[in-house]
């Protein structure tokens, strides 16, 4: 079954807001086998939502729209939808008595335009309300169209309760299932060419196939299967996950939604390590990337945030003879930061990173330098140095705490996949 996401909302192509709910629709809707051919977003003209309504019910089976159904006179959905249908809207009592209740319990009076709420297309079957929008369902040539509301709490509920069920009626008898390969401090060409021969033997056989997503220094392998069941499209999938594992080897930082902080929380874990982080370029990153772990504060003491130069001494103690000696920026201080943390907080492990974020150089080093220290006890404090050069403010405070991460899990496992 083929099906289109069409997502109304001048404030979408504006950009004040972002789509969101196309993307959640088609996870949805992949999960019981229905292929996504096609994401389409149109401002609030009855004329353009008609044009591409109706366009995507002339190319796919079912049609998911979103938006439109409110109150106020840009929102239009209903009017574009009756219109091809070929059908006038309808008052629906049941609809109107819902919308007084809910004004009611609330303690407000209802303006008189929330009734257009009450109007669907003639024909067309009601999918309850969760607020005050009902949605609804109507045949549009030979493809069903559903039009639930934009507020995503609303949505969410319509399309598991309503729309799902119905497309699974119809025909979606499939189940698509995804899995991830994490990977970090490899590049997006670099696995992909590891992996090259055991793609080109998936795109022969079709299914499962491979795609690849890369983003803040970190690459993801992307396996995903279809067959008729769950089951049987794990079965698919499963084996390939393990098959990029073995490929990739210490490249790669976990599965699914595990990332690389994951993978120094498990690592920390097995020798009952507890860590401490200085932060300098990445601003506050890594400590948040550290904190998403649950059960975080078993060895996750903390950190500080020392972006101005004073501050690594007088926060972590770093000496500053050593800063005046060598700045801000360099090997020796974040070996430096790596142990005067440790040390400061109690830790058994520091990281620090420091960097030049931009948009001017820093003690001559360019915009784009990022250096990891790490202590361990037991042994000298180590560093790494990585560039990224071509970069936004963001992205570098996103990627250098990516490479402390990477760094740290390298030095706490530098022969084994961390998984």
């Amino acid at each position: 079954m083929r099906a289109e996401l069409v997502a109304v909302g001048s404030e979408l192509l504006l950009g004040t807001n972002v789509d969101t709910n196309s993307a959640w629709i088609s996870a949805r809707l992949a999960e019981v086998g229905i292929d996504v051919f096609r994401h389409t977003t149109v401002g609030d003209n009855v004329d353009r939502m008609a044009e591409v309504i109706g366009g995507a019910a002339e190319r796919a089976d079912a049609v998911v729209v979103t938006g439109g159904l409110g109150p106020t006179q840009d929102d239009l959905t209903r009017v574009a939808v009756a219109r091809l249908a070929g059908v006038p809207l309808e008052r629906r009592d049941d609809l109107v008595d819902h919308l007084h209740a809910v004004f009611a319990r609330s303690g407000r009076r209802m303006p008189d335009n929330n009734l257009v709420q009450a109007d669907l297309p003639a024909g067309a079957r009601v999918l309850a309300p969760v607020g005050t929008a009902a949605g609804f369902q109507v045949r549009v040539g030979d493809a069903d169209v559903f039009c639930v509301p934009g507020v995503p709490a609303e949505m969410e509920v319509m399309v598991a309760r309503d729309v799902l069920p119905a497309l699974v009626e119809r025909g979606g008898l499939a189940a698509t299932v995804s899995r991830l390969v994490r990977t970090a401090g490899l590049s997006e060409s670099g696995v992909a060419e590891t992996l090259a021969p055991l793609v080109e033997r998936l795109d022969a056989a079709g299914n499962p196939t491979v795609a690849f997503l890369a983003s803040r220094g970190e690459t993801r392998v992307r396996i995903t299967g279809k067959s008729a069941t769950r089951e049987a499209a794990l079965a698919l999938v499963d084996p390939v996950v393990q098959e990029v594992v073995g490929l990739l080897g210490v490249g790669v930082t976990g599965l699914d939604d595990e990332g690389p902080e994951h993978a120094v929380a498990r690592l920390l874990r097995s020798r009952g390590w507890t860590l401490a982080i200085a932060e300098s370029v990445s601003g506050g990153n890594l400590g948040a990337r550290l904190v998403t772990v649950p059960g975080a504060s078993d060895w996750f003491r903390g950190g500080v945030l020392v972006y101005a130069t004073d501050t690594k001494a007088s926060l972590a103690g770093v000496d500053p003879d050593l800063l005046d000696r060598e700045g801000p920026v360099s090997e020796a201080t974040a070996a430096a930061l790596a142990g005067a943390v440790r040390a400061r907080l109690g830790a058994d492990v520091g990281l620090a990173v420091v960097g030049v974020a931009g948009p001017a150089e820093q003690g001559g080093r360019p915009v784009g330098t990022v250096v990891v220290g790490t202590a361990v006890p037991d042994g000298d404090a180590t560093t790494r140095e990585v560039r990224l050069p071509g970069r936004s403010r963001q992205q570098i405070q996103e990627w250098a705490a990516s490479a402390a991460l990477d760094a740290l899990r390298r030095r706490l496992a530098p022969a084994e996949v961390s998984m």
